[in-house]
């Protein structure tokens, strides 16, 4: 069934594809224009509509982001303000998805992660996150919460700043040679869409006051992804590996239990590294 679905972040990697995927199965979406830190503003513009469901996207999402205290005052405190906007404007939400982020759960024995794996967060990004999710849960007796905490992913559209665009880049332009950090850190790259399913699912399946993981289970390391790319486009690349790129306290492995979340919302369409990686490619533009 449609819905009037209020985004947050909709001109970012994710909200571009969220709105999209969204707007096919009819739903409207009303893409946020206010500043998060501008609560009457954000009041005003919500006046009149009435939202069904909320998507919460916006955000730094950057890890190695160069302003810290900035994370706090746009992940933390602008989600507070949107919640007291939502509280105080909206009375026919079903479902407030925010979404946080799998690094909350930081370096930890278990594999995969389940969510009630105890958070431990080694960056200023990942604490920003759990801070966020605190508060967020102030509001829980009003609003019907959901709090999502997606692993990594990827797709066309995501900024170059980010590991796997890079790399993509690089192999699209035929460069050769590169600099990494880490080759052996283990990630989930799982697709964009996958993660937009999820969320569009749980806005409708989703138990408010619950935390889902968004992930596949299924890690690679940087090297798997190297030579996937390297088998997609017969081009090999020289890397170099930059022990200035290895952050500190990196986060060695990152995979997620996605049983909590196939059990709400069951089986989401599936997409391989490889599924990915050639989306990305033709999505590429070289100079």
């Amino acid at each position: 069934m449609s819905s009037c679905i209020l985004l947050t972040g909709a001109a970012g990697f994710t909200g571009q594809h969220l709105k999209k995927m969204a707007e096919s199965r009819g739903h409207r979406v009303l893409a946020l224009q206010s500043d998060l830190n501008d609560v009457q503003g954000m009041e005003d513009e919500l006046t009149g509509q009435r939202i069904e469901k909320v998507v919460h996207l916006a955000g730094i999402s950057f890890v190695g982001h160069a302003d810290e205290t900035a994370f706090y005052k746009v992940n933390v405190i602008g989600t507070v303000n949107l919640l007291k906007a939502l509280k105080s404007q909206q009375k026919y939400l079903t479902s407030v998805l925010i979404a946080s982020s799998a690094n909350v759960y930081g370096n930890c024995d278990a594999s995969p992660i389940s969510e009630n794996q105890p958070p431990a967060p080694v960056n200023h990004y990942a604490m920003s996150k759990l801070a966020m999710e605190h508060m967020a849960r102030t509001y829980s007796d009003s609003l019907p919460l959901l709090l999502t905490r997606p692993f990594n992913y990827t797709g066309p559209g995501q900024a170059p700043g980010f590991l796997i665009p890079k790399l993509v880049d690089h192999f699209a332009r035929r460069i050769p040679q590169i600099e990494l950090g880490n080759l052996h850190v283990e990630r989930e790259f799982n697709d964009v869409r996958m993660v937009c399913d999820a969320y569009l699912a749980l806005l409708d399946k989703g138990v408010p006051g619950e935390v889902y993981n968004v992930c596949s289970g299924q890690p690679y390391t940087l090297q798997a992804v190297i030579t996937a790319l390297e088998e997609l486009t017969g081009h090999h690349m020289q890397v170099t590996v930059n022990p200035t790129f290895i952050r500190a306290n990196e986060v060695h492995r990152l995979c997620g239990d996605p049983d909590k979340l196939m059990a709400c919302t069951g089986p989401l369409p599936t997409y391989s590294l490889k599924d990915t990686l050639s989306s990305m490619l033709a999505a590429a533009r070289p100079d």
